[in-house]
């Protein structure tokens, strides 16, 4: 079993990752996608991007569950729920991108028949384009509340067990309610507020820093000598 410095410094560069990967795919390869005059236009001629936009975001999701795994047994031998809290919602978490993605490739397949399609039937496409995008947009909503709980459970542990400064725990409680509510304005009928975002990009940031030069401290009596082999354990 890997030590818990490195299980720290694996979810530090997990998280990193999770980063650059959100980052690839919002505002890069998906920005010549939503650009006017929009998906149902654009998507067609742009089907590597929208398939590497899958990829990619598949991926960063499945680093959520990278980092549970990696924090189970450190978490784990101080609380068995909140280790299988973490991982139960990175699965889910992980469950809800593969959705939201299936119905990416969705916006693929309708701008690949709007652009075959003749002036006289586009209308029709027109009408599908806001069923198909909400369809996407609903499962990305709840991915990112999913999400939002699994960082809010990590968090709550790092912060409870004392595996990383306090405040840097405690902020990053408070960043990732402010995240949940955010994206859960559209169920009230109401826009993401775009700035209550911000905090948690902040603060997930200053943790992998952290974690990729610290780690997770050993819990407190790990390292002890076996009186029987002479051997320091942990």
């Amino acid at each position: 079993m890997i030590s818990a410095k490195a299980a720290g410094r694996i979810i530090g560069a997990c998280t990193l990752g999770q980063m650059v990967g959100a980052a690839l795919v919002n505002f890069v390869v998906l920005d010549s996608v939503f650009s006017p005059p929009g998906f149902l236009v654009n998507a067609a001629g742009h089907p590597l991007q929208m398939g590497l936009s899958v990829v990619l975001a598949l991926a960063a999701a499945l680093l959520s569950v990278a980092i549970a795994i990696a924090a189970f047994p450190v978490i784990r031998q101080r609380s068995h729920a909140m280790a299988l809290w973490l991982l139960a919602l990175a699965t889910a978490a992980f469950a809800l991108s593969a959705v939201e993605n299936s119905h990416v490739m969705s916006l693929l397949s309708l701008s690949e028949a709007y652009a075959k399609a003749n002036d006289a039937d586009r209308a029709i496409f027109q009408a599908l384009r806001g069923v198909v995008a909400s369809s996407r947009n609903w499962a990305h909503y709840l991915g990112l509340i999913v999400a939002g709980c699994t960082l809010f459970v990590l968090y709550g542990a790092l912060l409870r067990f004392k595996l990383v400064p306090r405040i840097l725990a405690a902020l990053g409680l408070g960043a990732v309610v402010l995240q949940i509510i955010a994206v859960s304005m559209p169920l009230f009928g109401h826009n993401v507020v775009f700035p209550m975002l911000a905090p948690l990009g902040l603060t997930q940031l200053a943790l992998a820093l952290w974690l990729l030069v610290k780690g997770l401290p050993e819990r407190d009596g790990d390292a002890r000598l076996d009186v029987s082999s002479g051997k320091e354990k942990g």
